[in-house]
């Protein structure tokens, strides 16, 4: 087997495990449930630290207020989401009717 012979036989099979690695993390309809899956784990996240934006009161919102300059991005995109209540009802209601 010459050198030119190896190089194609190793860039065959680099291709194909690119192609698989794109499906299986960009292309695949699995990844848009892990996205909403990480999504809804971070909504329970931010309303677990973060009651009080919403008018719940909670003793642990003293000590998660240490938090919010490390979340700031996520906060804001957070509490968007959770006000627009259209969103949210319609997103829970897609996870059981396909």
């Amino acid at each position: 087997m010459t050198l030119a012979e190896r190089i194609a036989a190793y860039r065959d099979v680099l291709e194909e495990w690119l192609r698989g690695l794109y499906h299986g993390m960009v292309s695949h309809p699995a990844y848009e449930l892990i996205e909403k899956e990480a999504e809804d784990t971070e909504d329970v996240f931010m309303l677990a630290c973060f009651p009080d934006a919403f008018g719940v009161p909670s003793p642990v919102s003293y000590y998660t207020a240490e938090l919010l300059p490390y979340l700031e991005d996520e906060f804001e995109a957070w509490e968007r989401r959770m006000w627009n209540r259209g969103s949210v009802l319609e997103r829970k209601g897609q996870q059981y009717h396909f």
